[in-house]
């Protein structure tokens, strides 16, 4: 087995082989978690990133990735448990204190952290991981003048500036149009599965991005917004509906969508909840 430092876009794709590869619906981390959080982020945060593949007989066993100064993510394959330990020492080498946060039910990750000295954080905020099966979903509706759609590959702009509203009052969005664009050519981002309301004026009222895991049938809901001023018309419940209806469409069985679970945030649970998603496992923190 061997370690290697990240080389490029090739390299993301095996990371997101190796999450599709272990996946069951007791894993953290779905394909689109990583296209999501690497693309969107990479324009800005990208230099403080390190990140590390395990290799064994020309497989991606596991990967690491360190957000310093102080927090990691990682996946390990759950038949080779072992390499959990080589990834927290290679981060620990980087950041001597840190976090990592991982699904509750994700055994081997929790053991190799405990052992390096981690310890769960009780009074973090935490996610809670909630699916739906597409078999009978509601039809969406919006009010008269919006209209229900999916992106065009050429609104790049208009993407980024609808996203970046929907987030206005958590502060000044510093996603760019770049990002979006960065998004929305990451596997396995498809147009038609990336929906919005339009506003009588031409804005992007609301959106919902759905990622495909086609070898498993499951799609994760990522991000999701509605702009300030268009909020309390239902259109967060229409967007989602309209999503997962072409989430079907493009054979899709179940999805996936990962809220807070703790009381810090609460509407995007009851706004899912709302729609039918059944709450299951959370995250935990671990600190050291």
């Amino acid at each position: 087995m061997r370690r290697r430092d990240y080389e490029g876009p090739d390299d993301l794709r095996l990371m997101q082989d190796l999450v599709q590869r272990t996946w069951s619906p007791r894993s953290r981390l779905h394909v689109g978690d990583v296209a999501w959080e690497r693309s969107v982020n990479v324009g800005r945060r990208g230099h403080t990133w390190r990140t590390a593949l395990w290799e064994d007989e020309g497989q991606v066993v596991a990967w690491g990735w360190a957000e310093l100064p102080d927090h990691l993510l990682l996946v390990v394959d759950p038949v080779r448990p072992e390499v959990a330990a080589e990834v927290i020492a290679w981060y620990r080498a980087l950041a001597p204190e840190g976090a990592c946060s991982v699904l509750e039910e994700e055994t081997h990750l929790i053991s190799a952290l405990e052992t390096a000295g981690f310890h769960p954080d009780d009074e973090a905020p935490f996610f809670t991981h909630h699916d739906l099966s597409l078999s009978d979903l509601r039809t969406p509706v919006v009010p008269d003048g919006f209209t229900l759609r999916h992106v065009r590959p050429d609104e790049v702009e208009k993407r980024g500036a609808g996203h970046r509203a929907a987030w206005s009052d958590w502060g000044p969005s510093k996603v760019t149009d770049e990002d979006f664009a960065a998004v929305m050519s990451t596997w396995p981002y498809r147009p038609e599965l990336d929906w919005i309301v339009e506003a009588p004026n031409g804005e992007f009222a609301a959106s919902a991005l759905i990622w495909l895991d086609e070898v498993h049938g499951v799609g994760l809901v990522e991000p999701v917004g509605c702009a300030p001023e268009y909020r309390r018309r239902g259109l967060g419940q229409a967007v989602n509906l309209a999503a997962l209806h072409a989430l079907r469409d493009a054979g899709g069985t179940d999805a996936r969508v990962c809220p807070r679970g703790d009381d810090g945030y609460p509407s995007a649970r009851a706004l899912y909840q709302s729609i039918g998603f059944k709450p299951g496992a959370r995250t935990r923190l671990y600190v050291a």
